[in-house]
């Protein structure tokens, strides 16, 4: 900005700065979004958590997806309960730009997944005292499967976990 005063040309700085207008990308939904819900502990779904954590700290998705490494459109499947399964190696990295605890976020699947589905597995087998051949007959799953679960060589399905634990 140039200013002629008395004949001085007076010259004032020009500050540029670089800030976001607004966040997250759809400010109405993300009030709507906390209105409804104004205490985590009200949600259930890891989707509704991940939403709720990202507002709270006025993020967009894609700032999230960039931060864990990952494509704003998995990321966007997170959020929207296309999935039962959350990698745990990409949840830690957005739980670190969330600023919350892993155990904040994931459902009670993805913490059994995460805290380790074999031992559980084991545990369980072992308390109705049967072999894996047993177990697996009792629940229609071949004994494979079931050493497979127990090494954590595959990870057991949500619906197959729902029956054998909830």
């Amino acid at each position: 900005m140039v200013r002629n005063t008395h004949g001085v040309v007076e010259f004032a700085p020009l500050y540029i700065h670089s800030f976001n207008l607004f966040q997250p990308h759809k400010l109405l939904d993300a009030e709507k979004f906390n209105i409804t819900y104004s205490d985590p502990a009200q949600l259930i779904s890891t989707a509704d958590k991940l939403r709720y954590y990202r507002y709270k700290k006025a993020l967009r998705q894609i700032d999230v997806a960039d931060y864990a490494g990952i494509d704003r459109s998995t990321y966007n499947s997170y959020e929207n309960d296309e999935r039962d399964l959350y990698p745990l190696e990409f949840m830690q990295k957005i739980t670190q730009i969330l600023d919350v605890k892993i155990e904040d976020i994931l459902d009670d699947y993805n913490m059994f997944l995460y805290h380790g589905q074999g031992r559980k597995i084991k545990e369980l087998r072992k308390s109705m005292k049967l072999t894996q051949y047993e177990f697996g007959k009792l629940h229609g799953v071949n004994r494979r499967t079931i050493e497979r679960w127990e090494n954590e060589k595959v990870q057991i399905f949500k619906s197959t976990w729902e029956k054998l634990f909830r």
